[in-house]
């Protein structure tokens, strides 16, 4: 085969368009001939499909080798025992509850620091704490007393706008 026409081929072959029959003449060139300094590296991967393809995966040395490196490669495996298995659901189980409860915890502080605090007394004699109500209730009630006659001179305020509204609605 001319240098010429194995160029095409291979240019054929890395883009993907030759047909069976063109890459087995590649395959058979490699294979045989003396190949050119800057053919090499092609080459070495021809005869590394050319290696691959008499190997097969029904091989016992293949399933061998798998199985060896599979093994070698493996955890070991933990007894299968009834005890085990107990220990490792127990082990499941605590961690849910761990898990439970410290949410329940943080939930509890974060709602103890949001609420109020329950009251406290004040006064520890009972005498001296009902003088201080009977002062504050005095308070308020001086002060509803105001608010009364606020509320009074208000609603004279609204019965005086109302008899505006209503004249001027008699006159329209």
């Amino acid at each position: 085969m001319d240098s010429n026409n194995l160029n095409e081929l291979l240019n054929k072959y890395w883009a993907c368009e030759t047909s069976l029959e063109e890459e087995q003449q590649l395959h058979e060139y490699f294979r045989t001939n003396a190949v050119p300094e800057h053919l090499k590296e092609t080459a070495a991967l021809f005869h590394y499909f050319d290696e691959n393809k008499k190997k097969s995966v029904g091989d016992a040395a293949f399933d061998e080798v798998v199985l060896s490196k599979v093994k070698a490669e493996a955890p070991a495996k933990a007894p299968k025992g009834k005890m085990v298995r107990l220990v490792y659901n127990s082990m499941r189980i605590a961690a849910g509850l761990a898990v439970v409860v410290a949410a329940v915890y943080f939930i509890r502080t974060e709602i103890r620091k949001t609420t109020p605090q329950a009251m406290v007394d004040t006064y520890d004699d009972p005498k001296l704490a009902f003088e201080e109500t009977k002062k504050a209730l005095l308070m308020i009630s001086k002060s509803f007393g105001r608010a009364e006659t606020e509320a009074k001179k208000i609603d004279l305020f609204n019965k005086a706008t109302e008899e505006v509204k209503q004249k001027e609605t008699n006159e329209l």
